[in-house]
């Protein structure tokens, strides 16, 4: 998996993953999941954000994500959630 210590220099898209207790078990695996999709320029791991060069490579994996999330939670799989925003080019 590429770790970043800050977000990349690019224009990109950021998702942002949030749940508590199993869900928490989840998002760590969602972060490994995004190192084989296409599209993820990397992941910064203590704050749980992965970095995306599409909005459609983000939907690929979220849907993914969501799968696990059923299979593994089910009822409970509403308690992970994916904040998407666009980020700019940093100086």
């Amino acid at each position: 998996m590429t770790v970043l210590d800050r977000p990349p220099a690019q224009a990109c898209w950021a998702a942002n993953l949030s749940g508590d207790g199993a869900a928490a078990e989840l998002s760590r695996c969602a972060l490994r999941l995004a190192e084989s999709q296409p599209g993820c320029l990397g992941v910064t791991a203590e704050d749980r954000v992965t970095y995306w060069d599409s909005v459609e490579a983000i939907a690929a994996w979220r849907a993914r994500v969501e799968l696990l999330a059923r299979q593994r939670l089910g009822r409970g799989a509403e308690t992970v959630s994916i904040q998407v925003s666009r980020r700019g080019v940093t100086a």
